[in-house]
């Protein structure tokens, strides 16, 4: 058995005796490759040498196209999307997220460990990756895990418009209230304050409304996106709705398969490298 650290997608897996299969490779020359953890790290690792934030969005689906069940995403959670979903943590600078996501799960900060912690200064990175919520009325209740459940304090970024009440309350509560925009968090205000923070390699987790409207800014570089082997209907949202459509191509980067039918994939957009601006 291989453990991961706790994330948001902490409750019953999907299925299977919780254990992580062979995970093996569905694309390339060999479509029965072998995929061990430094492979898996080599497949999700950002690109070399960016010179501007990195837009990864990171989702979990069902089959049918639920992004939750009642509510949560932790129980569409197999074990190998688990263990990439702490990798892809692991990754990255600074892990970005939508009030009504962090509300609805009740986010607390990213889990670490000594390992975890020796491997991120390794490669450069900050020992712990903050949460930077994205909030337009900070309307974030104190008692959130997100700031009683965490060793760094979170970025709240919000708005002009925002009660002061509100951004005091964040403030009270340990949030670095941060104010990026006069009323509408875009993607270029939101990737503007993130550049100027520091944070180059982004993860961002939702929700559903937030990623839509990164697609309609054209501001998402990739999506990480695992396809859960269960069935959920209900009435759960898909995993990015805005209220115009934004058609966005994307290349296949892999396709990883685990022993319990978990698809795990990842798809890039095809101009991403070709500059230090987003396509549009």
């Amino acid at each position: 058995m291989i453990s991961t650290p706790g994330t948001a997608r902490d409750v019953h897996p999907a299925g299977g005796s919780g254990l992580i299969g062979d995970m093996r490779r569905l694309d390339g020359t060999d479509a029965a490759q072998h995929v061990d953890d430094t492979a898996l790290r080599a497949l999700y690792a950002y690109p070399d040498d960016l010179s501007r934030p990195w837009m990864r969005i990171n989702f979990v689906s069902s089959l049918d196209g639920a992004v939750a069940v009642e509510g949560r995403s932790g129980a569409l959670g197999s074990p190998a999307d688990k263990k990439v979903f702490g990798l892809l943590r692991e990754l990255a600078d600074v892990i970005v997220v939508g009030a009504g996501t962090v509300r609805a799960e009740n986010y607390g900060g990213a889990r670490t460990s000594e390992a975890l912690r020796a491997r991120r200064e390794e490669a450069g990175l900050a020992p712990i990756p903050p949460v930077a919520v994205v909030t337009a009325s900070c309307d974030l209740p104190p008692d959130l895990r997100l700031f009683t459940d965490t060793t760094i304090p979170p970025v709240v970024f919000t708005t002009a418009r925002a009660p002061e009440t509100a951004r005091r309350a964040v403030e009270v509560a340990g949030g670095d209230v941060r104010v990026i925009a006069d009323a509408v968090i875009d993607g270029p205000s939101l990737l503007a304050a993130i550049g100027e923070a520091g944070w180059l390699r982004v993860l961002c987790e939702g929700g559903p409304n937030l990623f839509g409207r990164m697609i309609e800014d054209g501001v998402v570089d990739e999506l990480c996106l695992t396809w859960a082997p269960v069935l959920a209907a209900g009435n759960a949202a898909r995993i990015a709705h805005s209220p115009t459509a934004a058609l966005t191509p994307l290349r296949r980067a892999h396709l990883v398969c685990d022993d319990d039918g978990t698809l795990l994939t990842r798809w890039v957009r095809p101009d991403a490298l070709e500059g230090d601006t987003h396509g549009r």
